[in-house]
């Protein structure tokens, strides 16, 4: 039975590491859960302490996940437009591979911008905000993702 824990969790690491990136799977909830599973094993790996702690984490990033980018577009200046446009971009971005990702944020959060009627000097700076709020919140996602996996292999797999 511990081979399926073990492969629903391979399947929850992979999912979280893709999930950081794309806006509609949760990236660090997901990896979070891929640990959890491995509790369910005859031979736990992880203390309760190190759960709570995860637990801790990962509840902190999903919940800056949302703020981050919402504050990055704030801070240069930008509106609510701004953030739907980031997000409508990305949406639209994973159609176009690894640049629409990393475009498509940056792109929408221009159009929600002009949008919301501010001039193109305006809109150009609060879609810079924008897609640095996103970078910051992917990076912040991804980090926490591997290095939850980095202790899903080092204490289930190598171990």
């Amino acid at each position: 039975m511990d081979w399926l824990w073990l492969t629903l969790g391979i399947l929850c690491m992979l999912g979280g590491i893709a999930g950081s990136v794309l806006p509609f799977l949760p990236g660090p909830p997901l990896c979070f859960v891929g640990l959890l599973l491995q509790q369910l094993k005859t031979d736990p790996p992880f203390t309760a302490e190190f759960l709570w702690v995860w637990a801790g984490i990962t509840i902190a990033i999903t919940i800056l996940d949302y703020y981050v980018p919402i504050y990055g577009t704030k801070k240069f200046g930008g509106s609510t437009y701004g953030v739907w446009g980031c997000t409508i971009g990305l949406v639209i971005g994973i159609f176009f591979g690894a640049l629409g990702i990393i475009f498509g944020p940056f792109i929408g959060a221009f159009i929600g911008e002009l949008i919301a009627n501010t001039n193109t000097k305006q809109a150009w700076r609060a879609a810079f905000g924008s897609f640095v709020g996103f970078l910051v919140g992917t990076l912040i996602k991804l980090v926490a993702c591997f290095v939850m996996s980095y202790y899903f292999i080092k204490y289930t797999i190598i171990a």
